[in-house]
């Protein structure tokens, strides 16, 4: 069974910076395209960073050269840093992946990060 489990979300000060990690379990990760999406009320979900298995990163402008997607296959784990944090990057963030493979998808049930003053 599939499990996606993210942590590193808080509150934070604008301007500032945070570390997710979501940790994959139950696949084998580096066949795993892994994206990291985020979530506020009353908006469609919002993909911000993506990286394939073969280390291709891409970023929406919402986001570039704020955010660094990363990953260890070694250690089944994708990161996501957050620098320059605005009120605005306030949402839960979820972790997704889906296989080289596959079309199915995998989600974790997301950390929220909330940026205020």
């Amino acid at each position: 069974q599939v499990q996606l489990v993210e942590s590193g979300g808080g509150v934070v000060q604008p301007g500032g910076s945070l570390r997710l990690s979501c940790v994959a379990s139950g696949v084998r990760f580096g066949l795993l395209h892994m994206r990291w999406y985020r979530q506020t009320p009353g908006r469609e979900r919002e993909l911000v960073a993506s990286i394939t298995n073969g280390g291709r990163r891409d970023y929406p402008d919402s986001v570039k050269g704020r955010f660094t997607i990363s990953r260890d296959d070694r250690k089944n784990v994708v990161y996501l840093q957050m620098n320059n944090l605005k009120t605005e990057d306030t949402a839960v963030y979820l972790c997704n992946a889906k296989p080289q493979v596959s079309d199915t998808e995998y989600w974790g049930k997301g950390t929220l990060v909330t940026v205020s003053s």
